[in-house]
């Protein structure tokens, strides 16, 4: 081994096990604008010295470094934190040191014979004296009073008061000597985005079934009226699949069928015509000043707009003519088609990412995201990420959230777990999950556990859905109205961030194109429908409510807070999110059966929850405003899934006037 260079091997405090990282810093964590980034370390060094410590840490186009202070939490763990206050990207490292003064002083405190006592004052004048020629004016001067008492001619015992006392302590605090600090390898960083990254409600819908009878096709203006009633359900994002020119070459008709009559409108995922590819609107949806209008209307009402990029193309795109070489020739020269084999989709052609050209054509998608925000668009929902390159996606997400970091990316990507997280990685904000399918009280508790623990939970913000355009669950085909209802609560409780395929979703519709399938009969992918939001068993109430129950609710905006709690019935399952400060508690109890009443006891760690088990509490039913009075860790739930199939209960702490005991009742 090489000799250490400089003063290498002067450095003798050791950093390491830090906490969080991911893959040993190659990629960063995630954050959103107010939180604290907590960071743990092992610091330590041979000897009985004593340390201190700080995290610096700064925006990345900052040049100066901020610090704040890691205190020692037992066994040679220390942990800090920092607060973000602005979206971009922030770097973080630990810088820690032996510091003398304190090892001294501490060393002092335990000497007893006086002429050990007169010696390590003189040690201590002589660390005081240096600190002063670094030390401010002010400061500096103090200091040499403190030296000349040192070395007076009073006792040892009255002078090493003198060096115990607490004003010194503070003033060489204030100048610690870090020329021999230790500098934690790596500079790690953290991909700070806005709160909606975090927490949000999607909706989506298909503008095209907003005609006026339902059977025309709809256009942007058509569509306002529907943002109100979506805004007034109190979902935040409204998500538009692609809204661009549809090819006519080898169109789908309804129900995927090859077989197309003169009024099939086609797969809006097959983008590309005679009008224009990926920055062109849809002629029948309106102009793009329609779309300006529609986007302003949405932010008037407070909603967010997310578009659908697929980068795929209709034979008829553009792209297709103009840039052949951005595509994958059979050996007959005809282009080849998506396929997933039996599965043809001789309506899209995928991009040849190893073509010889390939520099351009990124190039060219990365100007498609730069077309959409220039229109006011930050929020993306990305289709089949995981059937395009890694590299591609981490270059293309860092160029536009380097120059716009307030950029939302959502990962529509059901693939392999390790696909999906790696696309989390390399810069996805958001990402689809296996929510879909999870079914089973241990299913949902051990995939739970999964995305709420460890590392995966730095980085990867999972999106709850209950359904989507392409997908009707098995267990929404069969459990009827109930199994909507409990689903939803699932999705929007167990998830800050959640969304639906709106009209399906409100009106329950749950016929499958054939036994089977997940396919929707008549899906909306290949034709409009008509959308009766007026009928009396629509969920629009309920959605509506759940949703002001995450608003209302601090402790919903969150997922490393989820807490599973023991219940005895293998169709309950029960868990709860509480604030760090348990202002804002929320207990919710779900029957996952979706035909017979289910009940159980249910036990609560009342010490973690702060509630005196020898006091009674309340829990508020927010679903149906029902109140319940319990006493101890183990309480009685019943639920019928005809009625509500949830409890979403806020906690009170505990009774505490008589007043209060009648309130509940």
């Amino acid at each position: 081994m090489a000799m250490p260079k400089n003063d290498e091997g002067r450095r003798r405090v050791v950093i390491e096990g830090v906490m969080p990282v991911v893959d040993g810093g190659r990629f960063p964590i995630k954050r959103v604008v107010g939180d604290s980034v907590r960071i743990e370390a092992d610091i330590f060094v041979d000897g009985h010295d004593v340390l201190d410590a700080v995290l610096c840490y700064r925006p990345e186009h900052e040049p100066a470094w901020r610090e704040s202070p890691l205190d020692p939490a037992g066994n040679d763990r220390w942990r800090g934190e920092f607060t973000v206050d602005a979206v971009g990207r922030w770097q973080y490292t630990l810088l820690a040191w032996i510091d003398h003064f304190l090892s001294w002083r501490h060393d002092l405190t335990r000497r007893v014979q006086s002429e050990d006592i007169a010696v390590a004052l003189q040690i201590g004048a002589d660390l005081i004296e240096q600190t002063a020629a670094r030390a401010s004016a002010e400061d500096a001067g103090r200091l040499h009073e403190f030296v000349g008492r040192l070395r007076g001619h009073g006792t040892p015992e009255a002078r090493r008061a003198v060096a115990l006392d607490a004003e010194l302590l503070a003033v060489m605090t204030r100048h610690p000597d870090r020329r021999l600090a230790t500098r934690y390898e790596s500079e790690l960083t953290v991909v700070v985005d806005p709160p909606r990254a975090a927490c949000s409600a999607w909706y989506e819908f298909f503008p095209r079934s907003c005609g006026v009878n339902g059977k025309t096709h709809g256009g942007f203006r058509d569509c306002e009226a529907r943002l109100e009633r979506i805004a007034a359900m109190g979902f935040d994002t409204v998500y538009l699949p692609p809204i661009h020119p549809i090819g006519h070459t080898k169109r789908k008709g309804r129900n995927n069928s090859l077989a197309v009559i003169a009024d099939d409108p086609g797969s809006p995922w097959a983008i590309g015509a005679e009008a224009g590819g990926h920055k062109a609107i849809h002629t029948d949806l309106g102009s793009l000043e329609d779309f300006r209008h529609f986007r302003q209307r949405a932010e008037q009402l407070g909603l967010d707009l997310a578009i659908d990029i697929a980068f795929q193309c209709s034979p008829d795109h553009p792209y297709v003519r103009e840039h052949p070489d951005w595509f994958l020739h059979r050996p007959d020269g005809s282009v080849q088609y998506a396929e997933n084999p039996p599965k043809k989709y001789e309506d899209i052609y995928p991009f040849h990412f190893e073509s010889e050209a390939w520099q351009a054509l990124w190039q060219e998608l990365e100007s498609v995201f730069e077309f959409w925000i220039g229109e006011g668009v930050l929020t993306f929902r990305v289709d089949n990420p995981h059937t395009k390159p890694f590299p591609f996606w981490e270059w293309v997400i860092g160029e536009v959230k380097r120059r716009h970091p307030e950029a939302i990316f959502l990962a529509e990507a059901f693939s392999r777990p390790r696909i999906m997280y790696r696309l989390a990685k390399l810069g996805f904000s958001q990402s689809y999950t296996y929510f879909t399918w999870r079914n089973t009280k241990w299913e949902l508790i051990q995939y739970l556990n999964e995305l709420t623990r460890g590392e995966v939970r730095e980085y990867f913000r999972p999106h709850f859905w209950p359904n989507t355009p392409d997908i009707l669950p098995e267990y929404l085909q069969f459990g009827g109205r109930p199994a909507f209802m409990t689903r939803l609560v699932l999705a929007a409780t167990l998830s800050s961030n959640y969304g639906v395929y709106g009209p399906a979703y409100e009106l329950a519709d749950n016929t499958p194109r054939e036994a089977g399938s997940e396919e929707y009969l008549d899906s909306e992918k290949y034709q409009t429908r008509r959308w009766d939001e007026q009928r009396p068993d629509s969920l629009a109430d309920f959605m509506r409510r759940v949703n002001e129950i995450r608003r209302d609710n601090p402790a919903l905006r969150r997922n490393d807070n989820l807490r599973f709690y023991p219940i005895d019935n293998e169709e309950l399952i029960a868990y709860g999110k509480a604030s760090d400060d348990l202002s804002s508690i929320v207990i919710v109890v779900v029957n996952l059966d979706a035909y017979h009443t289910q009940g159980g006891w249910l036990e609560l760690p009342l010490e973690r929850l702060d509630l005196d088990p020898r006091q009674p509490y309340q829990v508020h039913d927010l679903l149906t405003g029902a109140r319940f009075l319990w006493n101890g860790p183990r309480n009685y739930v019943q639920l019928d899934p005809q009625r509500t199939p949830a409890h979403i209960f806020r906690l009170r702490r505990r009774v505490r006037t008589e007043r209060d005991f009648e309130y509940f009742f």
